[in-house]
């Protein structure tokens, strides 16, 4: 399955591996009920936010159990302030679908930043840019190849 998320990730030379899980577009919660249905810890599958940073667009990895502070993100950025981005809007700076946001291969980069819990795991699952497609792969790789600032940042 090649998406623009695994296109950037190949031509960055990161390893990763594919996997396809049922999604389901009903879920309360799209984050945990990926790590569910692929069985694994909610800690180790990341959800990717779309975020208003600034004034401007920004993405936020955290896990799926966690929940984001928009003032420690707004800090981690270097920005007074920060708030969630109105789906239709995160669609059309992504250029995915809600469900499906990867922060790898989106339209045009924005500031990224990943939660610190997350760098201590050896392997991570991350959306692989399409509804029901994860990425498994190193955190470490992940913020180094989408330049992010690794911080603190969930509530």
């Amino acid at each position: 399955m090649a998406t623009r998320a695994t296109r950037f990730l190949e031509q960055a030379k990161i390893a990763f591996t594919v996997h396809a899980y049922a999604y389901d577009p009903d879920a309360e919660r799209i984050g945990m009920q990926a790590a569910e249905a692929l069985g694994e810890a909610p800690a180790r599958v990341l959800k990717t936010l779309m975020t208003v940073a600034g004034g401007k667009p920004a993405c936020v990895i955290v896990p799926s159990d966690r929940e984001v502070s928009m003032k420690k993100l707004a800090a981690a950025l270097g920005v007074k302030s920060a708030e969630m981005m109105k789906p239709a809007d995160a669609e059309r700076v992504t250029g995915y679908k809600v469900g499906g946001i990867s922060p790898f291969g989106q339209m045009r980069r924005v500031p990224v930043a990943i939660e610190a819990e997350a760098i201590a795991h050896a392997l991570v699952y991350i959306n692989g840019g399409q509804r029901g497609l994860q990425l498994r792969l190193s955190p470490r790789d992940a913020a180094e190849v989408l330049g992010a600032v690794v911080a603190g940042v969930v509530a």
